[in-house]
């Protein structure tokens, strides 16, 4: 088990360097020090002694690579490559653009991503499993029909139609919570009902025909049919066979987005005004903080790869000759 962890763990380690080294050359020699300088301080009328101080300022000043003015080790640690990426393997992100310390703000603005993001997969993965087990109870029927139907609009609209709808709808047209903004302890969960149901509207038409589908695969399967032959009612073979079976891809696939609810949602966060992870990176892009955006890649690969690792392992757990590959 052990031997099969730290293998997997192995394998992670070349993609996470490999993401880094791309987001290197993306940054600073797709994208030049100069080129970031022109873009903060506006490409006219700005002098080259202008764009050396801004470069000193924020650490864009030294070789990207190799120092050769340096001695010792300084000539591989005192450059962008290791003060700006190789610090990123110890989660020493720095300081933004404008001078922020990006582990604090991190730290901060992780719980209001997690307090809209954990209700939501709780809530959306219990509607989900319900709602596709009643389409397949009730399969070949109008109801898994015109179910399908559905699920495939749902699934075919923005997500901003389902933002926008619900504000207009929930918050200016009934108003029973808050339109946007946020607050802490008891007085936040105002602000959270409306994101939390527009985040699980809008999942149910993905969510509903992918649990659909593993329960039609179980249900046609020989050990189905075989309880049904031994006279086994449709709804006791539905949630005393098929459901356990099922529910390792299941539960291989909520473990796999775990660590990923801890970076938030881009759109619900920003439309909602929340002070989460997800407005956090989309302000860095329109602010054109770079220091931030990098540190948001790095981190959202980092936990991708904790999910794929965390799924490796949820394998190992619901089914042991996994461990034998």
């Amino acid at each position: 088990m052990m031997a099969y962890i730290v293998r997997r763990f192995l394998y992670a380690i070349p993609i996470l360097i490999g993401v880094n080294i791309l987001t290197f050359v993306l940054f600073f020699i797709v994208n030049t020090p100069d080129d970031m300088a022109y873009m903060h301080l506006g490409a006219k009328r700005v002098t080259p002694q202008a764009v050396e101080n801004w470069k000193a300022e924020h650490g864009y000043d030294k070789p990207l690579l190799v120092n050769t003015q340096a001695e010792g080790i300084k000539c591989l640690t005192d450059t962008i490559f290791f003060n700006k990426s190789v610090r990123l393997f110890v989660f020493d992100f720095g300081t933004s653009e404008s001078g922020r310390d990006i582990s604090y703000d991190i730290s901060q603005r992780m719980w209001p991503s997690l307090a809209i993001a954990i209700p939501v997969l709780l809530i959306g993965v219990l509607i989900n499993i319900s709602y596709a087990a009643i389409i397949v109870f009730f399969r070949a029927t109008y109801i898994d029909f015109w179910s399908v139907v559905i699920t495939v609009a749902m699934l075919s609209i923005s997500t901003l139609f389902y933002i926008i709808g619900g504000q207009f709808l929930i918050g200016k047209l009934w108003h029973l919570v808050p339109i946007s903004g946020y607050d802490t302890g008891f007085n936040g969960i105002k602000f959270l009902v409306l994101p939390v149901i527009v985040g699980v509207i809008g999942g149910i038409g993905g969510g509903t025909r992918w649990y659909r589908t593993l329960f039609l695969e179980e249900v046609n399967k020989d050990y189905a049919r075989s309880g049904r032959a031994k006279g086994l009612s449709e709804l006791r073979v539905l949630f005393r066979h098929v459901f356990p079976n099922a529910l390792i891809p299941i539960l291989t696939g909520i473990v796999a987005i775990l660590p990923l609810l801890f970076m938030g949602s881009l759109l619900t966060e920003s439309f909602f005004s929340v002070p989460g992870l997800g407005s956090y990176t989309l302000d860095a892009i329109q602010r054109q903080d770079f220091a931030i955006v990098r540190s948001m890649v790095f981190l959202g690969t980092f936990l991708y790869i904790i999910g794929l690792l965390l799924t490796d392992l949820s394998y190992t757990l619901v089914d042991p000759r996994v461990r034998l590959h």
